[in-house]
């Protein structure tokens, strides 16, 4: 029960103060959970950045989706605790400390009971015999009436579990249907981000003084030059797919990410869309390669 209070909400400090509320029989004030902070955060960001800019939008996007996830997080702990904490912080805090009292008295009747019958064993005159049996049957007497007490209790736990069972049920229905909400708005996320590194590089307003760049990223263009002259090919190459044709050159998009291993070398990211084409009288195996005003060699 504890483990699950921690899963549901981690912060120490929110945990206490929520006790302390429903002790009091009193509502705790409603603050933003991490994901909602974030995406606040981040939507505070991208309007400083600018809607209008590719990361400030993207900012803003993000930001939006980490709401959206951070409702879905108090849905889940508010089902979770009306399915599953409830219903177990009821048994042990009522039942459960019923059931442990009454077997804890079961075994001290018994304990009497045992040293009833020693002390008739033990007893020699008939006075001390007869009081002796007087006080077994007074002893068994409550023993038996207890154990049918401990008994019943202990009867109806084969229905608590049952109980306990559908909701346990509810409590995985419950993170089934959180985990399933934050993977689609992930995911939704993810596809309203991927039309970015071409919103980027339209909006690329670097001065034509930017230094020109030689690109070596054997990682990321293997085997271009066999893939590039036919405009049909979905694939320009092992790290390009091609997008369009243009006279002469081709749109590409990255398909992973590669670094650049100096300062002759041009990163590049996963989803960006480069300039790629050939150029006379240049080694087949390479290709050169434009993003906004930097050029370099790829191969």
């Amino acid at each position: 029960m504890k483990q699950t209070e921690v899963l549901l909400q981690p912060n120490p400090n929110a945990r206490i103060e929520e006790f302390v509320y429903e002790k009091l029989d009193r509502k705790a004030p409603s603050r933003l959970n991490n994901p909602e902070l974030l995406g606040q955060y981040m939507i505070d960001a991208g309007n400083e950045f600018g809607p209008g800019t590719a990361y400030g939008n993207a900012l803003i996007k993000c930001g939006e989706t980490q709401k959206r996830i951070g409702t879905a997080d108090r849905e889940l702990i508010q089902t979770s605790a009306i399915n599953f904490l409830t219903p177990l912080r009821n048994f042990i805090e009522g039942d459960y400390k019923t059931i442990t009292k009454e077997r804890k008295l079961l075994q001290n009747k018994r304990l009497d009971l045992d040293a009833a019958k020693t002390r008739l064993k033990k007893a020699k005159v008939a006075e001390a015999r007869a009081a002796s049996e007087q006080e077994v049957r007074i002893t068994q007497s409550e023993f038996d009436r207890q154990a049918e007490i401990t008994r019943l209790l202990l009867e109806g736990i084969s229905s608590t579990h049952a109980h306990h069972l559908r909701c346990l049920n509810d409590f995985v229905e419950a993170q089934m249907t959180y985990y399933a909400q934050c993977y689609q708005y992930m995911l939704d996320l993810q596809k309203q981000l991927g039309s970015f590194p071409s919103t980027f590089l339209s909006n690329n307003n670097q001065s034509s003084s930017a230094p020109v760049q030689n690109v070596s990223a054997p990682s990321v263009l293997a085997s271009a030059s066999a893939s590039l002259p036919s405009v049909s090919n979905s694939i320009v190459t092992s790290g390009f797919s091609e997008l369009k044709s243009l006279s002469g050159s081709r749109k590409a998009r990255v398909l992973y990410d590669y670094d650049a291993a100096n300062s002759s070398e041009l990163s590049l990211l996963a989803d960006e869309v480069i300039t790629v084409y050939s150029v006379p009288g240049m080694d087949s195996d390479w290709l050169m390669g434009e993003r906004g005003n930097q050029k370099g060699k790829e191969l």
